[in-house]
């Protein structure tokens, strides 16, 4: 047996699903967002870093996909679509290794479908955290998600 990452041996075409091991993940990916929304209810997004790549990965985003439009719902199917999972794999793994490696880049987490809302069941997407960073570093930038602050600085 091979020593490597855990999961390093495991052939996701022969795994079973674990239940367990996916609630785990659901618990990882929900206490991220609960930290995520904290932060911001804390500190103006447009003010906010998420990584100490954020400057790079907003660059290299912004070059990838120069269509995208921050303030825009995110549509699942056309990101998740056979084009859209290939540009994004393609984006996703350069931060794998090297000079750009991001810890925890392929990690799952959720992302508001939307910057004007909260997270909700049916304003969320599954998605890997280096589309998230990318997505979320946007709307920081553009000061999408001030708002939160605001809101929470009222109660």
């Amino acid at each position: 047996m091979s020593l490597g990452p855990p999961g390093a041996n495991i052939d996701p075409e022969q795994a079973e699903n674990f239940e367990d091991l996916e609630k785990q993940f659901a618990v990882k990916a929900v206490k991220h967002l609960e930290a995520y929304w904290g932060i911001l209810e804390k500190v103006p997004g447009s003010e906010l870093r998420l990584t100490k790549r954020d400057d790079e990965i907003y660059s290299h985003f912004k070059t990838e996909f120069p269509d995208f439009d921050p303030a825009a719902t995110i549509n699942e199917d056309d990101m998740k679509s056979k084009e859209g999972k290939e540009k994004w794999r393609n984006f996703i793994n350069e931060y794998e290794n090297g000079d750009k490696k991001v810890e925890d880049y392929n990690f799952g987490t959720i992302l508001r479908t939307s910057p004007k809302v909260e997270y909700d069941q049916d304003t969320t997407i599954f998605v890997v955290r280096m589309q998230f960073y990318a997505i979320e570093i946007a709307r920081n930038r553009a000061g999408l998600n001030d708002w939160v602050y605001e809101k929470a600085q009222q109660k």
